[in-house]
């Protein structure tokens, strides 16, 4: 028992009280969300970097060795990847006659001008790198508006318990009352029976509250990436009204709108690699080889060892032009698909916005709401207060039944829960309006404001 209380006295102080800004800097730097949009953005910066290197001049090197026969005729062969080339003349027959022969080479090939499609192959991948950005963006926003909601959902429980356990402690008094009044056998046991009855229901209210607030705080915990132990939140000021004037601001620049506006470039840019792939492709090439054989041009052979080096070189350079006669239906194809796919997404932003248009004017329907909650729960606990204190007075009069003074003190404990719960409230709905306007940082700052 007392290693437990050791144990429970050191968790407690080992304890991190987290302000709502702090919470929210955690949840972003430890979410695994925004780690796999920071690997996205590395990705897609290397992807950048490997759609520039197609300026670069490329290089090709071979280098081989055989021993084959030297067998050879004319005619033509259809080009394909089986049978294997042979130069030089026909023999006057076949043999199984069988030589050395090796070859080395270079290719060096360079497109000195391409109609903009290398351009916007990078641009492609630029945008596909904007995207993952503004894709982390909005990741991090999403994981702020997590935590600080978890954040405010935590303390409302805490708000509830603390209400409940209140009116708990007040049923218990009048437990206490009604007992003397009883064994003074001025009121009959039935009031006693009633009395523990509401003791009960108040002890259960305060069971159900200790669970919310567990299952609250475990869910900032695993958001936060951090024991539950080790996790305790500041009430700061968020037990005050908060300010009631809030800036109103367009959705605009919100992150998922930022990001789909991204997602229409990143389709553009695909078209336009489209739209400059059926070119002409020119190519500037110097080569230079060395072969060898163990063939002589007079069908004789060599020795044992020859054609084990190149004996014969080549060079060569030159300028090269190739076209794909066949392949325009396939990009009229392609480019019907990827303006469909620009038409979509445009649609999808339009739609966006006004999803994030509608969502800012409800949060803004609330936040009215929830301010003028707040404004009049204080008459309501007032009111309770005063008519808990009336019942409790006529109940020791003998004016009232016991029935009167459980209901007026069920009235508190509501009033209560709901007075505490309407400041949080305001907070939350200007949560909520930061979140449809897509930055928190008003919010935040309004919540540090001391």
């Amino acid at each position: 028992m007392r290693l437990g209380l050791v144990v429970l006295v050191a968790a407690c102080a080992s304890a991190q009280q987290l302000t709502i800004t702090q919470a929210v800097q955690q949840a972003v730097e430890q979410y695994p969300a925004t780690r796999v949009n920071e690997e996205q953005i590395k990705a897609a910066a290397a992807g950048v970097q490997l759609s520039r290197l197609a300026y670069l001049p490329k290089a090709d090197a071979i280098a081989q060795v055989n021993r084959a026969t030297r067998n050879n005729v004319y005619g033509m062969i259809l080009q394909q990847q089986v049978i294997s080339p042979i130069s030089g003349p026909p023999l006057a027959a076949n043999a199984g006659t069988n030589v050395w022969g090796t070859a080395v080479g270079f290719l060096v090939s360079w497109e000195p001008f391409d109609f903009g499609l290398r351009a916007a192959t990078v641009g492609v991948s630029a945008a596909g790198q904007r995207r993952a950005e503004a894709g982390l963006k909005r990741t991090r926003f999403e994981v702020a508006a997590m935590a600080a909601d978890a954040y405010l959902t935590l303390l409302a429980a805490e708000q509830s318990l603390e209400a409940a356990k209140a009116g708990r402690a007040r049923v218990a008094t009048i437990e206490g009352l009604v007992r003397g009044l009883v064994d003074s056998g001025l009121r009959p046991g039935g009031d006693l029976s009633r009395t523990r009855a509401e003791g009960v229901a108040a002890e259960n209210q305060v069971i159900q509250a200790s669970a919310a607030v567990q299952i609250a705080l475990t869910s900032l915990a695993q958001i936060l990436n951090m024991p539950v132990a080790q996790l305790k939140v500041s009430t700061q000021h968020f037990l005050d009204l908060p300010p009631s004037a809030f800036a109103n601001s367009d959705v605009i620049a919100h992150p998922v709108l930022a990001e789909q506006r991204i997602a229409k470039e990143e389709s553009d840019a695909r078209l336009k690699v489209l739209q400059r792939s059926y070119y002409p492709k020119f190519n500037t090439q110097a080569t230079m080889y060395a072969r060898g054989t163990g063939a002589n041009p007079d069908f004789t052979t060599g020795g044992v060892v020859s054609g084990l080096g190149p004996n014969i070189y080549n060079w060569g350079v030159g300028f090269t032009m190739s076209y794909s006669l066949m392949e325009l239906p396939g990009l009229r194809v392609r480019k019907e698909i990827e303006v469909a796919r620009g038409r979509m997404e445009q649609a999808r932003q339009e739609q966006l916005l006004r999803d994030l248009e509608t969502q800012r004017m409800k949060a803004q329907v609330q936040l009215k709401a929830a301010e003028q909650i707040a404004g009049n729960t204080p008459v309501l606990v007032g009111a309770a207060r005063e008519a808990r204190l009336q019942a409790a007075a006529r109940y020791q009069a003998g004016l009232s039944s016991i029935t009167e003074l459980t209901d007026a003190e069920r009235v508190l404990i509501a009033a209560e829960i709901d007075d505490s719960l309407a400041r949080l409230g305001s907070w939350r709905a200007q949560l909520g309006v930061a979140i449809a306007q897509g930055d928190l940082t008003e919010f935040l700052a309004r919540a540090e404001k001391p």
